[in-house]
């Protein structure tokens, strides 16, 4: 008597797409255009990022969520530079709402059904190597609902209370730094998991500016791999300077 063995159905592999949230206005780095737009080395840090999330092979689709009334702006712009995207990922622009939490909602609602992983990438973070997207992305399609890049913290932190009458801030506590981390971008997750987080965890004010922190609040593990010290955020105009710097660096040595 013959046995034949249940057939088992393929491993569908997961399809992973990045969500650049860029409506904000950036103000830290002064009056002008939103912080997203900003030139670095003649080419808008938007850019920068979009190429950064396009040249890792995991990525198939980048979704930019561009200020509300600016999405057609963001689009003429993306298309005017070459994305250095490799084999067939796809860029969409889609209009984002007043707060980061809101547009990164929105451009969650336009992923295609398909896909089963995300990665939240700040624009300004422009630099992030492609190791790091590999990494996260990894991370995901290993089965990990949401994991971030994440770098020890060089600095003593102190956690401090409010100043009585505007006078100097009274420190209640010395955090052990060998168990902190300063976490970056991109975050990655399983799509069900961010979808359930923004449906179920709601901020006042300005909203989440760390996806990672309302899928804490759901009770699912965080997991952390090894961020980079070019994934820095651009906030301030000494941020731009060091931008740059990397860049001419890249430049000499890779031809980047």
């Amino acid at each position: 008597m013959s046995h034949t063995e249940p057939s088992v159905p393929p491993r569908i592999p997961a399809r992973i797409a990045a969500v650049i949230p860029a409506a904000g206005r950036g103000l830290r780095l002064g009056p002008g255009a939103p912080k997203a737009l900003r030139s670095l080395n003649g080419t808008p840090m938007l850019v920068h990022a979009v190429r950064a999330m396009a040249r890792s092979r995991a990525v198939s689709l980048v979704v930019v969520v561009a200020p509300p009334e600016g999405a057609a702006e963001v689009r003429t712009l993306l298309d005017g530079h070459a994305l250095a995207a490799r084999g067939t990922t796809e860029v969409i622009v889609v209009p984002g709402g007043e707060t980061r939490q809101e547009s990164v909602r929105l451009g969650l609602a336009a992923l295609p059904g398909d896909v089963t992983g995300v990665l939240v990438h700040d624009a300004a973070r422009p630099l992030v190597p492609v190791d790091t997207v590999d990494a996260v992305a990894a991370a995901v399609r290993d089965g990990a609902p949401a994991v971030v890049p994440a770098l020890p913290v060089s600095d003593t932190v102190k956690e401090v209370g409010p100043s009585a009458d505007g006078g100097p801030e009274p420190v209640v506590a010395t955090l052990e730094r060998a168990r902190l981390r300063a976490v970056q971008t991109p975050q990655g997750f399983d799509r069900g998991t961010l979808l359930e987080a923004h449906e179920k965890v709601a901020l006042e004010g300005e909203g989440a500016t760390d996806d990672a922190g309302m899928v804490e609040r759901l009770g699912v593990e965080v997991v952390v791999v090894p961020g980079h010290e070019e994934a820095f955020k651009v906030t301030r105009p000494l941020d731009l300077v060091l931008a740059e710097a990397v860049l001419a660096r890249r430049r000499a040595n890779d031809g980047f």
